[in-house]
């Protein structure tokens, strides 16, 4: 397709054109049933198909042990800021946050509504350049879990390697979920928004390992329960159909790619290219991120002036390369190059990139 231009959209992001043109029949007829998938009752047999697919490819994938449980939820990552608290935490117990980014902020801000709250590590007076390497940080005896997010979409940060401690990890892993390999057996609780490396806005996905299940407070909103979904295979109450249909389709070209190893040999391969033309442009294009935090996912950087990245951006939109404008809270340039963003995209825009400098001296 020749209409098609570079997406490096945060959020909603880019998804597989072969994704996007398969769902482009089953909208209107779902696999010769005579009606499209979202149209389709999430009760019926072919549905439920759709839906244990989805959820088996993704234990396959991810190496999910039996012992988790995997749910698609709505109301966004944002409302996990409040569920994982609420079903996990309770007056006069304590929890540790790692405070890197934007959505670690607000988390915590939830989080304090139902316990008390510890923040062994925070990098917002550097304005989030970095995230803490082990040896940074302890944990309070008291912590019943320890929570994190693993890739910061605004600043550009991401963790390479996750907390070793004893106590339980929870993560959100919204922008870099299976895009490298995660022994999901450390965590209690992994969940992630479809809408940048999974599939469209609409669904969010919970692993959960089984025993936590029992902990929520027996006051909590029957919808607000892990186990209210748990005990349903996610079919409480009518789930995003059309957003679990997409995911199981993103799930297969990630198989179909090679799995997530080599997804992950990609996405290095594709941030390499990007960080290095950064690197050589001898200050006139920064990096937001600090060395060792840099992430695979988001590549935050400036120019010298803010008129400069405005037209920087503006060119860059002409010439097909869409969404690379920063969040309001640092401005600046942002390139999303998540599973499914092509290489090709990449090579464009650091050709771009010195077509660009050679033309704007600052």
């Amino acid at each position: 397709m020749t209409d098609r231009i570079f997406n490096f959209s945060p959020g909603p992001a880019v998804l597989p054109l072969e994704v996007l043109e398969r769902a482009a029949i089953d909208i209107v007829n779902f696999q010769n049933t005579g009606i499209g998938i979202a149209e389709m009752s999430h009760r019926s047999k072919d549905f439920m198909k759709v839906a244990e697919d989805a959820e088996k490819l993704l234990r396959e994938l991810y190496e999910i042990p039996d012992n988790y449980k995997v749910l698609f939820l709505q109301g966004g990552a944002s409302s996990q800021f409040f569920m994982i608290p609420m079903n996990l935490l309770a007056p006069g117990k304590k929890a540790s946050y790692l405070n890197t980014g934007v959505w670690s902020k607000k988390s915590i801000k939830e989080a304090k509504l139902f316990g008390e709250i510890e923040i062994p590590f925070s990098s917002e007076e550097q304005k989030f350049k970095r995230v803490p390497v082990n040896g940074e940080y302890t944990f309070s005896q008291e912590s019943e879990y320890v929570y994190f997010v693993t890739n910061n979409t605004i600043y550009g940060t991401q963790f390479k390697e996750f907390p070793k401690t004893e106590k339980m990890l929870v993560s959100d892993m919204s922008s870099d979920i299976l895009s490298r390999k995660v022994d999901v057996g450390k965590f209690g609780l992994i969940f992630a928004g479809a809408q940048k490396n999974l599939g469209p806005a609409g669904v969010t996905i919970v692993i959960i390992r089984e025993d936590l299940l029992d902990r929520a407070p027996d006051n909590i909103p029957t919808m607000l329960k892990y186990k209210t979904h748990a005990e349903k295979d996610s079919m409480f109450n009518t789930p995003p159909c059309f957003s679990i249909y997409i995911v199981g389709e993103v799930l297969k070209w990630i198989k179909k790619s090679g799995g997530i190893e080599a997804i992950d040999r990609a996405n290095q391969e594709k941030a390499g290219l990007l960080y290095a033309a950064i690197d050589a442009s001898s200050g006139y294009y920064r990096g937001h991120a600090e060395l060792a935090s840099r992430s695979l996912m988001n590549i935050s950087f400036n120019l010298a002036t803010p008129e400069l990245e405005t037209k920087f951006i503006a060119e860059a939109t002409k010439a097909g390369l869409n969404g690379l404008k920063g969040h309001r809270s640092i401005g600046g340039c942002r390139a999303s190059i998540y599973n499914a963003f092509p290489k090709e995209g990449v090579v464009k825009l650091v050709q771009f990139m010195k077509e660009f400098m050679a033309g704007n001296p600052a």
